[in-house]
C-alpha cells in the first residue's frame, strides 16, 4: 500500500461508498416520493425491495421520517451519512478540512431536518448539492492520487450496485462499470480478477444482463479480498 496504511485505505474506500450511497439513494427517493404523493402510498415498499433493505415502515409518513432521519435505523439516510462522516474525520489529513466541511454540512442538514414533518424536498436537495460539492472539492483538493483512486473506487462500486438494483438502463450501468474499472486498475488493492471478468461479461450483454442480475451483484460484492 505504500504510504497509505490498510486502515486508511479502508476508511477511504468506505467514505466513497457511504457518500455515494447517500447521494444515489436520495435521488432515487425523490422518484418514489413523487409516486407516493401522486397516489401510490405504498410505493416505498417497492423502493425497499429494490435496494434490499427491510420494510419496517407503517405508512408513507413513517417511511419518510424514519428512512431519512432516524439515526437508530441502520438503513436510514442519516445513518449512512454519519458513517461517511466518521470515516472522513479519521482521514482529515488526506482530504483536507475544506473538503471535509461538505460532508459535515450535509450531515448537519439531515440532523436539522430530523424533527420536521413537512415536505423535505428543499433541504434534501441541499444534501445532494453538498455531496456533489464534496466530490468536486475532493478531485481538486486531495493531492494524493492513490487516495483519490481508492475513494472513487468505493464510489463507483456503490453506484454500480445501486444502479443495478434500481433498474437503471444497460447503457448507464455500462458507463458506471467503465468508470469503476478505470479506478480499480489504478489502486493497489487485492481483488479477484475472475469476478471482474465475469461482471464485464454480464454487463456486455446489454439489456440481457438482467437475466444474470443476482450473479452480477454477487461478483461485485465479492470482488475485493480484504476491504
Amino acid at each position: 500500500m505504500g504510504i497509505i496504511s490498510i486502515e486508511k485505505a479502508d476508511r477511504l474506500f468506505w467514505l466513497g461508498r457511504y457518500a455515494e450511497r447517500v447521494l444515489t439513494t436520495l435521488v432515487a427517493f425523490f422518484d418514489f416520493y413523487d409516486e407516493m404523493i401522486d397516489g401510490d402510498e405504498k410505493a416505498y415498499r417497492t423502493y425497499c425491495k429494490k435496494i434490499a433493505i427491510p420494510d419496517v415502515y407503517k405508512s408513507k409518513e413513517d417511511f419518510q421520517q424514519k428512512y431519512l432521519f432516524d439515526g437508530q435505523n441502520p438503513d436510514s439516510v442519516i445513518s449512512n451519512m454519519e458513517r461517511a462522516f466518521d470515516n472522513a474525520v479519521v482521514i482529515r489529513g488526506e482530504l483536507g478540512t475544506y473538503t471535509l466541511s461538505y460532508i459535515q454540512m450535509a450531515l448537519d442538514v439531515l440532523k436539522g431536518e430530523g424533527g420536521k414533518a413537512d415536505a423535505p424536498a428543499y433541504d434534501l436537495q441541499q444534501v445532494i448539492d453538498y455531496l456533489n460539492a464534496f466530490w468536486g472539492c475532493m478531485d481538486d483538493q486531495t493531492e494524493d492520487e492513490e487516495c483519490r483512486n481508492i475513494i472513487k473506487c468505493g464510489k463507483y462500486l456503490e453506484r454500480l450496485d445501486l444502479y443495478m438494483r434500481l433498474g437503471y438502463s444497460a447503457k448507464a450501468i455500462d458507463k458506471e462499470f467503465s468508470k469503476f474499472e478505470n479506478r480499480l486498475h489504478r489502486v493497489r488493492l487485492p481483488y479477484r480478477r475472475e469476478n471482474e471478468d465475469r461482471l464485464r461479461e454480464i454487463i456486455s450483454l446489454g439489456d440481457g444482463w438482467r437475466e444474470y442480475e443476482k450473479e452480477a451483484l454477487e461478483a461485485l460484492w465479492n470482488l475485493f479480498e480484504v476491504i
